[in-house]
């Protein structure tokens, strides 16, 4: 057995994460859902299946877990990042997030975006096209889609071992001075996206981001390392009164940055303030928004879902990969809904469940003959995965 197989073994694993990091996929896939029935059409052009059936509530679902799910995700990530790089030192460390995330990113883009194109063409009743315009470089509408976030996370995990070997002087800040610091360093770069009209989305053949994010998911992914050095979640919680006292009024900053973004969507070209003083609110709202749920989001699993379970494991070990097939996998269900007689917000809730339900039974058989193959060639299948495999 290997020294780094020993220590992944010997190292207690943090099942409130596995959890949290599950929950989180199965929010993207609420997302990614919504976006076939709400109802302001925004996504009607460039999404898998457009179905006429939609309802408001599926987008107002979409705009609430849109301001956390994809930060908490950086954020898990961030705060493993510390240990894959004890583990697996300069390029070693590099290699494994290569094949980690772009290999599984090569061989998405060429086979689950040509499957997008068929479903998008098919649901929209038009005809399928040569078969060169199926590939993101070439479909000059949803690029990279979803599969946008393997890149982009191995881009930071390629500057944090930058950053780590610069031997570049960082101030050592407390875990309050980095939250504050995150958050000024994001409303700045935010609201200056927006005066300089540089907000949208960037798409290349190797990555895609949104522009006016791309910053605050790596300030999120470096806050996620930061509290793994200061072992901020070994001692016990006990911040109960804050916890209290934040659920009880993050509706006020959810609901403010709601009412923005639904007030500058109806009325456009119309302001409240100003077009800058508008703009400066919605930044900030969003931004407490996201401190306010990610805190309760992580406290919440830290205190009561911190428990491991057969089930629990099985959903932690597929999440990953059920990211990467979820989009797909929903295109067909959805497909077959396409133009029944089931209200939208039904629809929702039965995409929802059974995208979720089809791509880990998916992923789950794929691991057990992947297992079983690799088992057959090294003499066992019984060991454990570590936060790196999983």
């Amino acid at each position: 057995m290997t020294e780094e197989r020993q220590s992944a073994i010997e190292r207690p694993r943090i099942y409130w994460l596995d959890n949290l990091r599950t929950f989180m996929i199965f929010l993207v896939i609420v997302i990614h859902a919504g976006l076939v029935y709400e109802s302001s059409g925004i996504s009607a052009f460039f999404w898998i299946v457009d179905d006429p059936a939609t309802n408001d509530l599926s987008g107002i679902l979409n705009l609430i877990i849109d301001i956390f799910v994809m930060s908490t995700i950086f954020f898990i990530s961030g705060f493993f990042a510390p240990l894959s790089l004890k583990d697996r030192k300069g390029l070693a460390f590099l290699e494994s997030k290569f094949q980690r995330l772009i290999v599984p990113w090569l061989i998405a883009v060429l086979t689950l975006i040509p499957l997008y194109k068929v479903i998008f063409l098919y649901s929209r009743s038009l005809p399928q096209e040569n078969w060169t315009t199926y590939f993101h470089w070439s479909n000059g509408i949803w690029n990279q889609n979803w599969l946008w976030f393997l890149p982009v996370l191995f881009l930071f995990n390629a500057l944090y071992l930058f950053f780590s070997r610069a031997r570049i002087k960082v101030p050592q800040l407390s875990l309050k001075a980095a939250i504050w610091a995150v958050g000024l360093i994001s409303l700045c770069y935010s609201v200056c996206m927006d005066v300089f009209g540089l907000t949208g989305w960037t798409k290349t053949i190797l990555m895609d981001f949104q522009n006016e994010r791309i910053l605050i998911y790596f300030l999120v992914f470096l806050l996620g390392s930061r509290c793994y050095q200061l072992k901020t979640f070994d001692s016990d919680w006990k911040c109960k009164r804050l916890y209290i006292l934040l659920a009880c009024t993050a509706w006020i900053p959810v609901m403010l940055y709601l009412a923005l973004v639904i007030y500058s969507l109806i009325n456009p070209g119309s302001h409240i303030l100003s077009q800058v003083g508008d703009l400066f609110l919605i930044r900030l709202s969003f931004l407490i928004s996201l401190m306010y749920l990610m805190y309760l989001t992580i406290s919440t699993f830290r205190k009561y879902l911190n428990k491991p379970g057969r089930i629990g494991r099985e959903l932690s070990a597929n999440s990953y990969n059920v990211y990467i097939i979820h989009v797909v996998v929903m295109g067909g269900i959805a497909l077959a809904m396409l133009n029944t007689g089931i209200p939208s917000v039904l629809k929702h809730l039965l995409l929802v469940v059974s995208t979720y339900v089809a791509s880990n039974v998916i992923i789950s058989l794929y691991r057990r003959v992947n297992l079983r193959f690799i088992g057959a060639h090294h003499g066992s299948i019984d060991r454990p995965l570590t936060h790196r495999e999983i």
